[in-house]
């Protein structure tokens, strides 16, 4: 039986980028994947076989580290060296784009994946390793396991008469297979409009529906809700054809003798009022939840948010069975429906913290830390610089945070990068008399998104609603004073990261705009709290 310090589980986007950093930490590791290549999922999914990740080519800025911001598909590499732009030049990419980058990755680093290897059984041994069988007969013992394979089993809702249904993962979208049909798709993320949105030209009727009302990107800001190129059918409803999205409960289908479905719906905004309609297709796309049969009882994860997810540590460990861990995008049971840990342009990230935090703990490697002299202005200069181009807080926004652990004795700041914020909160890295979180957020948003009142001065940067660096200062794990940068249309807060096309902003040229705006006032929020340990210099 092969032994091993991490077993992953999974060759995905997800499983290659922890092999990535595990490789470069010299780890003994082993990547086990089910089909016969890396990423074999995407040669199945989406079933349009485009992407609703961006993948922006072209862009006003030079710096790779600023254009990850808006390429969602990337790995990363130390250098940059896997642009996924080399793969494809479209905006929305393909699934078999995405395939073939896979496997070029693995390729390109030699990563250690075995695949046509599946998995059948995983259990906890008495001496706390992991025992992994192969259907194959292989056998791996591994110290940690870190479960890359996604949400892999469909998401039945219990509805009565829903094994009427034709299931989102076998339908296909071919629109001469609409033709006049009446057709009702049963919810409504992504996978929902984007089978509508291939209905809607040929079918005589589409129906959307889920109890709850719908949610677009553009006014969510979360990525993983509806996004506006499967929107057809929002303007089609809105401005009154028959095709509509209806908010209901759906008690129940029956299949009728001429393979009809009869479907009794309860509207969720009128007074529960009832409605039996008969459709000629009825399709399910209601998302995808954990398979937990593959672990016995010695290492079966609890689940939660109605059992579609892993319950996570703020280390993305599993709550109850120490040594497990996941990457992937099931990582998003820590920020669900928040940041971006659904999707490769997050949760990328986080694997690469999550390695860090593997080594540390496994291998006594301590977290990688900048030190910064302890001066107000040094440290306000060093915030405003990176956050004008960290891809890693910008995607992550509100998840990840870079921690700042100011230490009086030692005259210094020590830098902690892309840690989750709740990891920082339950004191991981120790107590400190001073310590900051730097966070990259949206602002509240109320009302029409693209009529929204700016007052773009630092006294009013607290309000503003676009992406913007949020600084706190930590006590005992909570939050006792905390200042906002003022938000910037390119998220640029430090004059040395313009791009070159602005030239001028309120009145004023941007050296003393930036020092002005965005440098003295946070220079001065440091000075304040730093006056009992240090005297600061250069307060502004």
């Amino acid at each position: 039986m092969a032994e091993l310090d991490y077993l992953v589980v999974g060759a995905g986007a997800a499983g290659l980028q922890a092999a990535y950093f595990l490789d470069r930490a010299g780890s003994r590791y082993l990547v086990v994947e089910a089909s016969g290549e890396p990423g074999g999922f995407w040669r199945r999914l989406p079933r349009s076989r485009r992407l609703i990740s961006f993948n922006k080519v072209h862009s006003i800025f030079d710096d790779p580290e600023v254009n990850l911001r808006w390429d969602w598909n990337s790995l990363l590499t130390d250098g940059h060296s896997s642009p996924f732009r080399e793969a494809s030049r479209r905006l929305f990419p393909t699934g078999d784009e995405m395939a073939d980058y896979l496997n070029g990755f693995a390729r390109q680093h030699g990563l250690r994946v075995a695949l046509n290897r599946r998995v059948s059984r995983i259990d906890r041994e008495p001496e706390r390793r992991f025992a992994v069988r192969l259907e194959d007969g292989g056998r791996y013992r591994a110290r940690a396991l870190i479960v890359a394979s996604g949400l892999q089993r469909p998401y039945v809702p219990p509805i009565p008469g829903i094994e009427h249904a034709e299931s989102y993962e076998s339908v296909t979208l071919d629109p001469e297979e609409f033709v006049d049909r009446r057709v009702l798709v049963i919810g409504k993320g992504n996978s929902g409009f984007e089978t509508a949105n291939a209905a809607i030209e040929s079918a005589a009727l589409v129906h959307i529906a889920s109890p709850s009302s719908v949610r677009f990107a553009w006014r969510t800001r979360h990525s993983g809700h509806v996004r506006s190129q499967y929107a057809p059918i929002a303007d089609m409803y809105q401005l009154k054809t028959i095709n509509a999205i209806l908010d209901c409960r759906i008690d129940r289908i029956r299949a009728l003798d001429d393979g009809t479905k009869a479907v009794t719906i309860a509207y969720s905004h009128a007074d529960e009022q009832r409605q039996e309609a008969v459709y000629d297709r009825v399709i399910r796309c209601t998302g995808y939840r954990f398979d937990d049969r593959l672990f016995g009882p010695s290492c079966r994860p609890r689940l939660t948010i109605h059992d579609r997810f892993p319950a996570l540590t703020e280390s993305w460990e599993s709550v109850d069975v120490p040594d497990l861990f996941f990457a992937g995008t099931t990582m998003q049971s820590r920020d669900f429906q928040k940041a971006s840990s659904a999707f490769v342009g997050g949760f990328r990230y986080n694997i690469r913290t999550l390695c860090r935090l593997l080594d540390e703990r496994y291998a006594g490697v301590p977290l990688p830390a900048e030190r910064l002299p302890l001066d107000a202005a040094t440290i306000a200069s060093s915030i405003l610089a990176h956050t004008s181009r960290t891809s890693g807080l910008w995607t992550q926004f509100g998840f990840l945070c870079d921690a700042f652990a100011l230490d009086a004795d030692a005259g210094e700041a020590r830098v902690y990068r892309e840690l989750p914020v709740d990891y920082v909160k339950a004191g991981r890295l120790g107590r400190h008399p001073l310590l900051y979180m730097v966070t990259i957020e949206w602002g509240p948003l109320h009302g029409d998104p693209f009529s929204v009142e700016r007052h773009p001065t630092p006294e009013h940067a607290h309000r503003e609603v676009f992406l913007h660096p949020v600084i706190r200062r930590l006590e005992g794990g909570s939050v006792v004073e905390e200042h906002h940068v003022l938000e910037d249309l390119f998220g640029v807060f430090d004059a040395g990261a313009e791009s070159g096309m602005v030239t001028m902003r309120s009145e004023t040229d941007l050296d003393r705009f930036h020092e002005e705006v965005h440098a003295q006032p946070l220079t001065r929020f440091f000075s304040r709290a730093m006056s009992p340990v240090a005297a600061p210099v250069g307060s502004g």
